[in-house]
């Protein structure tokens, strides 16, 4: 029972022109589960790309007030994560 992934941490990868330009260097940004820690998130990472993380940073937004059209509302909040992997490795999402 040891073995049983949580695939729910991981929400999705984060596609802007910042993380676009990580990708060349080996660095992947995904949006993460806020309980998740970074020991949590490397042998996750590890054991379903199977990659060598070498670092991992996170990144907590907090939540924004916001208007539109003179309504008032929240822009939650976001915990992501910034894996770097070990040099020449790559995580092929198209497989």
């Amino acid at each position: 029972m040891a073995d049983i992934l949580n695939y729910d941490k991981i929400k999705g990868l984060v596609y802007t022109e910042k993380s676009n330009f990580g990708l060349s260097l080996g660095k992947y940004t995904f949006n993460i589960d806020k309980s998740c820690s970074k020991s949590q998130l490397k042998s996750l990472i590890k054991k379903i790309y199977n990659v060598d993380v070498v670092k991992v940073n996170i990144i907590n937004t907090a939540e924004k007030n916001k208007r539109f059209k003179g309504v008032f509302g929240t822009k939650g909040s976001i915990k992501k994560a910034t894996i770097t992997l070990k040099k020449n490795q790559t995580i092929n999402f198209g497989a």
